[in-house]
């Protein structure tokens, strides 16, 4: 790449590829979605909940960048068919602090096993591991007034020491 900036075309091709590789990053789990009645905000809940436990609505409200309506219809729905509770703050009875249960934490691994099979195919590239090169792409395509929140959400689930894998 060097100095100079893309090409319109390779450009393009980049939203194309980037285009292509979401639809079928979510494909898998969208097909054990469609199983019990759920869909993408469903997903992402279960897995934000999942990887930090006891996170605030607030909190999850601030990640999805959804509205408040619709963060309350997408946990009402996982809450009660058994996937979420939520339990109130200690110090504060006010804020609903979330959590898994145990179905909620099987789907979540259900959803994130052929992601994870996807991406680890991805970056392993004959030349050796290209995961940080995607992780550095991905970051910078984050808006920049968000990478802050993003960069410490990132180093703070990676702090949680939680493997990924389902083991």
């Amino acid at each position: 790449m060097g100095d100079h900036p893309l090409s319109e075309q390779d450009t393009v091709a980049l939203i194309e590829l980037m285009f292509f590789a979401y639809r079928d990053f979510v494909s898998d789990p969208d097909e054990i979605l469609g199983q019990y009645g759920f869909g993408r905000a469903h997903h992402r809940v279960l897995h934000f909940v999942g990887r930090d436990p006891g996170m605030t609505v607030q909190q999850l409200l601030d990640i999805l960048q959804i509205t408040k309506q619709s963060l309350g219809r997408v946990l009402k729905e996982l809450i009660d068919k058994g996937y979420v509770f939520q339990k109130e703050g200690e110090t504060d009875r006010r804020q609903r602090l979330l959590y898994l249960t145990e179905a909620g934490e099987e789907l979540r691994q259900r959803l994130m096993g052929p992601q994870i099979n996807r991406i680890r195919r991805a970056v392993a590239l004959p030349e050796g591991s290209a995961a940080h090169l995607y992780r550095k792409v991905l970051y910078h395509m984050v808006s920049p007034a968000n990478r802050e929140a993003v960069r410490d959400w990132i180093d703070r689930a990676s702090l949680l020491g939680e493997p990924t894998d389902g083991g």
